[in-house]
């Protein structure tokens, strides 16, 4: 089952090459921290504030190439948790089916908070890293 989910926070750390981006089930108090790069975080927090490159960046660069190809994002999903990695799915409908795009979560975030397309983490993934958030896991 599928929980929705939305960017709660972005969290930079000058000390250390990880950053981390915060999502939050929307109907609760249940959220968890995913480990991204520090371009990946500035990308997430340029959607975000809603400020546009003068240069089309990666994640503009996907966008325009889907939608060029009849493609729209519906949604993107996390479904799962391996070793401590997130493994995400874009959902894009395109000509009257829908595909899955495996791509990163920090991907996934980028595009889902640029295109204001929700974010869906399966139940078993949201319990998991919620659990170990509360444990004092990363």
């Amino acid at each position: 089952m599928l929980v929705e989910c939305r960017l709660s926070r972005i969290v930079f750390r000058e000390d250390s090459d990880q950053q981390y981006i915060f999502l939050q089930e929307r109907a609760g108090d249940r959220a968890f921290p995913i480990v991204i790069g520090f371009f990946e975080a500035a990308e997430i927090h340029r959607k975000a504030n809603g400020q546009v490159p003068t240069r089309p960046l990666t994640h503009d660069l996907l966008r325009s190439a889907m939608e060029q190809l009849g493609g729209k994002l519906r949604c993107v999903e996390i479904h799962d948790l391996r070793e401590n990695t997130f493994f995400a799915n874009l959902v894009v409908d395109q000509e009257g089916r829908t595909v899955r795009i495996d791509c990163r979560p920090s991907d996934a975030v980028a595009l889902a908070v640029a295109q204001n397309a929700p974010i869906a983490v399966e139940e078993h993934v949201l319990t998991a890293a919620a659990e170990k958030q509360r444990e004092g896991g990363p």
